[in-house]
């Protein structure tokens, strides 16, 4: 996908920097391979954090509908990709989202942009994980939000502790998903094989 918030201005500034920041590490920056390498990397860095310039709760009020539905909405293998905001390396792996409707229902498609929207911020997955879970609770009012985030995280395996396998769980929920019974059945739901 594009990056949809392109700005001229800020892509100069980043490029000086990035090129600044390769002769530094002691490149040569008029090295063929890396003559643009100041402008793509400019220009990925808009494209991963444009959740900065989106605005996640109208996202999913942009496809909320009145609909007397009230059991449990799952969209679950949400694929992410951040950055964590500690070293600025990339975190990947899967969201799963449930809610139960209280009048209102969105667009299931909106839940995975909320994701993204999230996703494409310097993040930490703690965080991340409650901001969706709140973003939800907070446009749609539903009965309840549960959110579980499972991801790899390239800060653990490039570098200091270097552990290949490691997957990092995350979650949170809110009103009927305090019930132990409400929790147990999204997670044996989440992890049965797909279609």
């Amino acid at each position: 996908m594009e990056c949809q918030v392109y700005n001229e201005t800020v892509q100069r500034e980043l490029e000086t920097h990035y090129k600044a920041v390769l002769a530094l590490l002691g490149e040569d920056t008029e090295r063929e391979g890396l003559q643009k390498t100041p402008y793509r990397v400019a220009k990925a860095m808009q494209t991963l954090t444009r959740g900065y310039a989106e605005d996640p709760k109208e996202i999913l009020n942009s496809a909320k509908f009145k609909e007397d539905y009230r059991h449990m909405v799952i969209v679950k293998d949400i694929d992410f990709f951040s950055l964590c905001e500690h070293h600025m390396l990339p975190f990947y792996g899967k969201a799963h989202v449930a809610y139960i409707p209280n009048g209102y229902i969105t667009g299931l498609s909106k839940i995975a942009r909320v994701v993204d929207s999230f996703s494409h911020r310097l993040q930490v997955q703690e965080r991340m994980t409650l901001q969706i879970r709140d973003c939800i609770q907070e446009a749609l009012n539903p009965l309840g939000v549960m959110v579980v985030v499972e991801a790899r995280h390239m800060c653990m395996q490039m570098r200091g502790v270097e552990k290949q396998n490691s997957v990092t769980t995350t979650s949170d929920f809110t009103g009927a998903f305090n019930q132990a019974k409400t929790r147990e059945e999204f997670l044996n739901l989440i992890h049965r094989d797909s279609l």
